[in-house]
């Protein structure tokens, strides 16, 4: 299949449409772990196996902004143990990325509250942001302690403190995720068809996808990759237009 793809690339004719930014929503950690008899938290970690790669072949193919959705404001309802684990996976995990950050060329951002994070994490995020600032590769964002009404309502106050009415251009830029590009392509994986108020604001026109695959199965698998890329490709994104016709009244 993904053949075809790579050759309709070629084709000047028939270009290729590429979403240049892909969110994903990482569901399924817990239940990949119980299908293969590990304990939960081992999904977990599962979870950011192979990540670079990941990264990187999407990058290579022309996206240029990745965002993964790994911990809402909600998730911190979960067991104590859990929600600990979870934060040393974090802060493991963004210390590798900053380490390998100059190297990779890549932007790193963390969108979300750092209220309420543990403070080396919060640090080490403050950290990746600044030293990679510069990086031109393209540019990988984190939702962590993240829910998309929480940002807009951050937001309306920061707005209203500014004391000038908004756009939605100047509205933007009061928003964590202000300096992201629109997202074309959300993926959520293990069969869950929810936003789960994730991006609110930066998902108003992006298509959806939803795939059965925990995300586990989705890290280490290139043939979810490249149909993911294939499927983006049969979209036909209109923003609100209608198809154009012809003079009989046909769909073109």
């Amino acid at each position: 299949m993904f053949n075809l793809f790579k050759k309709k690339q070629l084709n000047k004719n028939t270009p290729v449409k590429i979403p240049q930014h892909i969110a994903f929503i990482c569901d399924g950690n817990r239940r990949w772990a119980e299908n293969h008899g590990l304990p939960p938290l081992m999904g977990h970690k599962a979870g950011i196996y192979n990540f670079e790669n990941l990264v990187d072949w999407f990058m290579k193919h022309g996206v240029s902004t990745i965002t993964f959705f790994v911990f809402s404001t909600e998730n911190w309802s979960r067991s104590k143990e859990e929600v600990n684990f979870l934060m040393d996976l974090f802060y493991t995990e963004m210390k590798n990325n900053l380490e390998k950050a100059v190297e990779r060329n890549l932007r790193y951002r963390i969108v979300g509250s750092r209220s309420g994070l543990p403070k080396k994490l919060a640090d080490i995020c403050d950290r990746l942001e600044a030293e990679s600032a510069e990086n031109t590769g393209g540019t990988v964002v984190f939702a962590l302690n993240y829910g998309g009404q929480d940002e807009i309502i951050r937001a309306v106050n920061e707005a209203i403190e500014n004391g000038q009415p908004v756009d939605k251009e100047t509205f933007e830029t009061f928003l964590d995720t202000g300096d992201l590009l629109p997202i074309d392509l959300v993926v959520r994986t293990s069969n869950e068809h929810r936003i789960s108020n994730f991006l609110l604001w930066k998902l108003a026109y992006a298509e959806l996808l939803f795939i059965p695959e925990h995300w586990p199965d989705l890290m280490k698998s290139e043939k979810l990759w490249e149909r993911i890329l294939e499927e983006y490709t049969k979209r036909d994104r209109r923003f609100g237009g209608g198809k154009k016709k012809n003079y009989l009244g046909k769909a073109k």
